[in-house]
C-alpha cells in the first residue's frame, strides 16, 4: 500500500524513531495536533506498513555480548533450494542479528553476529556455521568499534 506523507507525517516518523516510547499526548504536542488526530495518523502509518513494529533496543555489552563479527559466507551452489536451506538453518541461531544476501563480494551472505567472546565465537563457528550444508567458505572480521550505529531511517 503506497502512502503519501505530508510534513506532519514525516515529523511523527522522525520523533517515533528517536523515541519509540513517546506518548501520544507528547507526540501530538510536538507535531502541533490534538491527541485524537495524531493517534489516527499513527494508526494510518501502522496500517500502511510504513511503521513495521515497535522494539526495545538492548545494550549488548550489558548482556555480556562483547564481540561482534561480520561474517561472509560462500555457498557451493547458487540455487534457490540451497539458499532456502541456509536461510532456514540460520533463522534459529540467536547470535545472528542480521543476514543479507549480497553481490559484488566473494561472499553470498553477510552476517552480523554477537557473542560473548572469542571462545563463544569459535563454538558458534565450528559448531553451527561450518556444519551447514553448502557452506564452502567463511571469512570473519571483528568490529573494533562502531563509529555510526543508528536505527533511524532518513525521512525526507
Amino acid at each position: 500500500m503506497e502512502i503519501t506523507l505530508d510534513r506532519i507525517d514525516k515529523h511523527i516518523l522522525r520523533l517515533m524513531q528517536a523515541n519509540g516510547r513517546i506518548s501520544n499526548l507528547e507526540l501530538a504536542d510536538q507535531v502541533g495536533l490534538s491527541p485524537t488526530p495524531c493517534s489516527r495518523r499513527v494508526k494510518r502509518l501502522e496500517d500502511s506498513g510504513l511503521i513495521a513494529g515497535h522494539v526495545t533496543l538492548l545494550n549488548p555489552e550489558a548482556l555480556g555480548l562483547n564481540l561482534t563479527a561480520i561474517i561472509g559466507i560462500s555457498m557451493d551452489r547458487h540455487t534457490p533450494d540451497r539458499f532456502d536451506s541456509f536461510e532456514q538453518s540460520i533463522a534459529s541461531m540467536p547470535e545472528i542479528i542480521e543476514c543479507s544476501i549480497v553481490t559484488g563480494q566473494a561472499a553470498d551472505f553477510l552476517l552480523r553476529v554477537v557473542v560473548r567472546d572469542m571462545q563463544h565465537y569459535e563454538k558458534f563457528l565450528l559448531g553451527n556455521l561450518t556444519r551447514l550444508a553448502g557452506v564452502t567458505g567463511v571469512h570473519s572480521s571483528f568490529v573494533l568499534r562502531d563509529l555510526v550505529k543508528k536505527t533511524e531511517l532518513p525521512v525526507e
